[in-house]
């Protein structure tokens, strides 16, 4: 008669141990139907189920394992497992992405747990993320039935902002670790500024044209006539004052360390800026971007005529670019990140596989699908599934 048994061996890790069980199992010709393990600081979860027969060769399976328990100095228990009662396969699996730049805290966990229940979300694995403490906690769930993805995002929004950590709730397929194009917005987001405030700043309008930029990147204003009405006020600004204001630009805190992590791994990366190409392009060589797309200005010698040339970049532009850059590549959607923080960049984030709203204003949070308000660009490798000491 076929039973199967799950056989749980638990107790302090060390090499060797799954190799002497399943050196057992083969010598008791023993099939094995499914398998699963976890450490926590030390101690070993090993759980596996056993397909075997009540008087055949195999029968002694369960007295060797627990002898050879006993020599590692290791725990087995063993249950009978009804074959009848097989769980089905789930018909999704996520993975819920914690990242704190402080500590997880149980009532974070007991927030997670009992929305995950209410939404008929079952936890399958826990594994700790950080090098350096208990900071970044990736969460495999699973799910037999469809979920009701925009109200989970919503209760996760809340609870990233009572706990002050970002989290990212993904499906858990080959795409997530297998990203490799990154699509940066600059304004705000890989520079704590917005240029053309600063611009109109040095040429005495800053008030002016702080509140069309506000208004426009708040989605009040259509994008185009509000950049041109803004780039008309800047007539007259002379090229050494841009100089100015580019060698004061401050990088968002993690945007290099980041470009640079990312870079080592073989992402392309690339700038598309509702901003302009002056400071882009000058971006661009001091991170080692590969592309940079921007509006481009009119200049009359070293002074700008308040025009900009060619195409706007806008929030379609923005999600062509993308697009196209996935297409030069030959780089699936599914593949690229995208990392914005305005109105004109949620087509953009909509457009990739990982759209990230990156302190974001309320609107953006609000209608991207992903979104970060609390740590460094550097906790963006925890979404991508790369472990480490990415907070400090």
């Amino acid at each position: 008669m076929s039973q199967c048994i799950l056989v749980t061996v638990s107790g302090p890790d060390h090499p060797g141990i799954t190799s002497q069980l399943m050196k057992t199992l083969v010598k008791n010709k023993t099939k094995l139907k499914d398998m699963g393990q976890a450490v926590t600081h030390g101690l070993l979860s090993l759980s596996f189920l056993l397909d075997t027969d009540e008087e055949g060769e195999n029968s002694h399976v369960l007295k060797d394992l627990l002898l050879e328990t006993k020599k590692m100095g290791m725990n087995l228990e063993f249950q009978v497992i009804d074959a009848k009662n097989t769980p089905k396969p789930p018909l999704e699996k996520y993975i819920l992405s914690c990242a704190s730049p402080d500590q997880l805290t149980p009532g974070l966990l007991a927030d997670v747990a009992t929305l995950f229940s209410a939404n008929g979300i079952n936890i399958q694995r826990i594994d700790n993320m950080s090098e350096d403490g208990f900071r970044s906690l990736d969460i495999a769930a699973t799910s037999d039935r469809p979920l009701d993805l925009e109200r989970i995002k919503f209760d996760l929004m809340n609870l990233s902002n009572i706990h002050k950590i970002d989290m990212a709730f993904m499906r858990d397929n080959l795409f997530r670790f297998n990203k490799r194009q990154i699509v940066f917005d600059m304004d705000s987001t890989l520079i704590q500024a917005e240029v053309i405030d600063e611009m109109a700043a040095v040429h005495g309008i800053g008030e002016k044209v702080k509140e069309i930029t506000e208004r426009a990147m708040n989605g009040e204003l259509n994008f185009d006539d509000a950049l041109r009405e803004r780039v008309a006020l800047l007539k007259g600004l002379d090229r050494k004052k841009m100089e100015g204001i580019f060698n004061e630009l401050e990088l968002t805190p993690g945007a290099e360390k980041f470009i640079q992590m990312v870079k080592d791994l073989g992402f392309k990366t690339a700038i598309v800026s509702g901003g302009f190409k002056y400071f882009a392009e000058n971006l661009r060589k001091k991170l080692g971007i590969d592309y940079a797309f921007a509006n481009d200005l009119e200049w009359d010698g070293d002074i700008l005529t308040g025009k900009v040339k060619g195409q706007i970049v806008n929030s379609q532009q923005k999600a062509f670019i993308l697009e196209l850059l996935a297409q030069q590549e030959h780089i699936h959607l599914e593949q690229v990140v995208a990392v914005g923080d305005g109105a004109n960049d949620l087509p953009m984030l909509a457009k990739a596989g990982l759209g990230i709203a990156f302190h974001a204003k309320e609107k953006v949070k609000r209608e991207a699908r992903h979104q970060m308000s609390h740590g460094p660009m550097t906790t963006i490798l925890y979404f991508l599934g790369i472990p480490g000491n990415h907070l400090a």
